[in-house]
């Protein structure tokens, strides 16, 4: 019952909410131990928050999830949590974020519960409008990014506003080749188990990828050497963090149009060997650079 009740929240998910650690990486303040734990604190409720969506779009998508290759093995589709069950959940995780928002500044509550509606109407609306939906999945990317700001009171570069907007829009539209590619192989493609994919095709998904990857790169490279960086940082290295970022972004690719995965983001990101080591060696990189640690 308990790993039923983990795979309802979605744990494994959670990793998306590590965007609200990035403004507190970049502003110099990773070692500052009362920022850390208010961003620690930060994450925690966006992690809630997030499960408290996911429980909401699995309580909706019942009977979409059961006519679904993968999804149908989601507690609620497969029968082994009740929908009377996953109300209570919903109030015995509502309840600890209502209880801590007081403690945090009033930007963040106002990020946070643009948060939650914005991922409320993409459970009731949005993913069943064309490009709509995937703009609202990388709006909440951006949310988590501001969210983490706010949190510590820091300042945010646009242009890594920018790269977490067109990030997030390559792994939405990704996803949505995978989906696709997923349901050529087991079904009938005129009746697709997520309503929106029927506006998509891989092809038009395949060229948003392209544009939103380039987009990520040339967003990164600005955002590496710009003016702000520079005095900020002191030094114009993080530019050399650049390889990790494309070798990432290829190596995601490689993964969707070759090995045909992809439609599980988070799997793909805590399995792919590369992957991990392409992103612990970008962190390394990243912390030992902008905190000027070899000097």
């Amino acid at each position: 019952m308990l790993k039923n009740f983990l795979h309802l929240f979605r744990i494994p998910q959670w990793v998306k909410n590590s965007f609200v650690f990035v403004p507190l990486l970049f502003s110099l303040n990773l070692f500052h131990t009362d920022l850390l734990l208010t961003t620690f604190a930060a994450f925690g409720l966006f992690c809630l928050t997030s499960s408290i969506i996911y429980i909401i779009n699995d309580i909706n998508d019942i009977e979409a999830d059961r006519a679904h290759p993968v999804k149908k093995f989601r507690p609620l589709a497969a029968g082994t949590i009740t929908v009377k069950q996953a109300y209570i959940s919903l109030i015995l995780l509502g309840l600890p974020v209502l209880a801590s928002l007081p403690f945090f500044r009033l930007k963040f509550t106002v990020i946070l519960i643009l948060f939650f509606l914005l991922n409320l109407f993409y459970s009731i609306s949005f993913k069943h409008i064309v490009l709509l939906d995937i703009f609202s999945i990388a709006a909440g990317f951006m949310l988590r990014v501001v969210g983490g700001a706010y949190a510590i009171d820091v300042e945010i570069s646009s242009w890594l506003i920018l790269t977490t907007m067109f990030l997030s829009l390559f792994l939405a539209s990704m996803k949505r080749y995978s989906e696709l590619k997923l349901i050529l192989k087991t079904v009938n493609t005129s009746t697709p188990t997520r309503k929106v994919l029927g506006d998509y095709s891989t092809r038009l998904a395949g060229q948003i990828a392209t544009v939103s990857a380039s987009a990520v790169i040339i967003s990164y490279a600005l955002y590496t050497v710009s003016q702000r960086t520079v005095n900020i940082f002191g030094n114009e290295n993080l530019i050399f963090t650049t390889p990790f970022v494309v070798f990432g972004i290829f190596r995601y690719m490689y993964l969707v149009y070759i090995n045909e995965e992809g439609e599980n983001t988070t799997q793909i990101m805590m399995k792919d060997i590369p992957m991990i080591s392409t992103l612990a060696l970008y962190i390394a990189a990243a912390v030992i650079i902008i905190y000027d640690l070899l000097r």
